[in-house]
């Protein structure tokens, strides 16, 4: 028989957030109580992302509650999102509308559709070209950048709103995820050629390595990722997420979002770039942090 979440159920859920239990308590009762998991993570997620987005005083208190994370990182902390709930087929970003392709919420993953013009993919891929470089990851030992073997693209950063295209896109999707857009960091543009990839990582800071603090100094943790595919590879070129056996394929002006309330496995949010087997790949990357991004 299958189970329905009722209005009831949501009330009930923000009451026992509401007195400070926490997620994982509630689960553990709903469990308990005769809920399938799925079931009642798919109710407790929905729920509290709403509850959270429609009550200015709640996210002040998931703030204070993402504060406490230096301390306790297994605390989960309020994310970007979609406004899903009637599960609608376009979003309005403002100067167009966006087409919702596939949502999957464990992990937290939608794929968008005409994010944007073939215009602004080529526009940001000429702006981006003289400026590649081979791409680095963050060094969380120290708080720096290296040369990674696991990442063989070329990239470069655009400053926030440093040209037209950067700005009008970058408000775009602001609009679209409720997030302050001084929140988020500056797009990464990179380019994959045959054979080029980012084998599968999360995008979160290991909350353990010495130099995070550091890092997180400038806007606090990234909470979510918004892949933009610039262009179309012949074949191969893919994001993929090994731990829900998830691919989204490469298509010139769509994207794929993913969150993480917390720099933990448990949000099933590894995923990689695969290789690209023939043409070339461009996207652009946004990463979504607590904070002002700094």
């Amino acid at each position: 028989m299958s189970q329905k979440i009722t209005p009831e159920l949501r009330r009930w859920i923000i009451e026992q957030a509401s007195a400070g239990f926490q997620p994982e308590a509630v689960l553990a009762s709903m469990v308990a109580s005769g809920w399938n998991e799925a079931v009642a993570v798919n109710a407790m997620e929905s729920t509290l992302r709403e509850h959270l987005r429609d009550n200015p005083a709640a996210m002040a208190q998931a703030q204070a509650v993402a504060q406490a994370q230096t301390q306790d990182p297994s605390v989960g902390v309020p994310v970007p999102d979609f406004a899903l709930s009637e599960s609608p087929r376009q979003l309005d970003a403002g100067d167009r509308m966006v087409d919702v392709v596939v949502t999957l919420n464990n992990p937290r993953v939608v794929v968008l559709g005409n994010l944007l013009s073939v215009e602004e993919c080529e526009a940001l891929i000429e702006s981006a070209r003289p400026r590649l470089a081979r791409s680095l990851t963050v060094q969380t030992k120290t708080g720096g950048e290296e040369e990674n073997e696991d990442r063989t693209s070329s990239g470069m950063f655009f400053a926030r709103g440093e040209t037209p295209e950067v700005a009008l896109v970058e408000a775009r999707i602001a609009r679209l995820l409720n997030w302050p857009l001084e929140n988020g960091e500056g797009f990464q543009v990179l380019n994959y050629k045959p054979g080029a990839e980012y084998k599968p990582h999360y995008d979160y800071f290991d909350p353990s390595e010495p130099g995070t603090p550091t890092i997180l100094r400038r806007g606090g943790q990234r909470v979510a990722t918004l892949v933009m595919y610039l262009n179309e590879p012949t074949r191969g070129g893919g994001t993929t997420f090994p731990d829900v056996g998830l691919e989204v394929a490469p298509v010139r002006g769509n994207a794929v979002f993913f969150s993480y309330d917390r720099p933990y496995p448990s949000t099933r949010t590894l995923h990689g770039g695969a290789p690209v087997i023939e043409g070339e790949k461009w996207i652009a990357t946004k990463w979504l942090r607590e904070r002002e991004f700094v």
